[in-house]
Order: structure tokens, then C-alpha cells, then sequence
């Protein structure tokens, strides 16, 4: 079973930028559409950024403007570029293929005001 695995979270103070990566155990990220999601504390999980096959992207309202997908099909790669960050983006984030496999670990990010 393909796995994936997060990183690139970190402490950063508001306004300031990370960019996040998902590496695949596999090449999974060429047929099928990628999500990177998050959670806060005390909230449910939410989509923040979706990219299909085609390269199409879906962003949430709150991330639209300051957070950019992409794909490294070859490194078997999914990043998520974060600008602009602010404290209520404090959060764990994943990256999964909808209907696929499961959840990972997660990556921390923390804003500090």
C-alpha cells in the first residue's frame, strides 16, 4: 500500500511563509487527485487545497490567495507553498488521496501572532 509522509511544518511568525511537502511511497500522485488538508485543535479536519491529475486546483476561501499546490510527479512529490501565514493556520496538516489509504502523521505548523 502506498504510503505518504508530510513534512516541512515548523513554527513561524505571522506573516512569514513554509512550504510543505508529501512524498509518496509510490507513483500515485500521476492518476489520482491529491488533497492537503488540516486540523486544529478542538475542529474538524478540513480541505485547505486539492490538485488533480490534470493539474486542476481547488483551494478553501481561506487559503485561496496565499496558498499554492503543486505537483512533482517524477519526485513523486505534492507541495503546499504557504504565504501570509496567520495564527488561525496553526494546525496538523496531511496530505491523502481521497478514498485511499490512510490518514498519516501530519505535519505541524505553528503561527505565532
Amino acid at each position: 500500500q502506498v504510503q505518504l509522509v508530510e513534512s516541512g511544518g515548523g513554527l513561524v511568525q505571522a506573516g512569514g511563509s513554509l512550504r510543505l511537502s508529501c512524498v509518496a511511497s509510490g507513483s500515485i500522485f500521476s492518476s489520482n487527485a491529491v488533497g492537503w488538508y488540516r486540523q486544529a485543535p478542538g475542529k474538524q479536519r478540513e480541505l485547505v487545497a486539492q490538485i488533480t491529475p490534470a493539474g486542476n486546483t481547488v483551494y478553501a476561501n481561506s487559503a485561496k490567495g496565499r496558498f499554492t499546490i503543486s505537483r512533482d510527479n517524477p519526485k513523486n512529490t505534492v507541495y503546499l507553498q504557504m504565504n501570509s501565514l496567520k495564527p488561525e493556520d496553526t494546525a496538523v496538516y496531511y496530505c491523502k488521496v481521497p478514498g485511499v489509504g490512510t490518514w498519516g502523521q501530519g505535519t505541524q505548523v505553528t503561527v505565532s501572532s
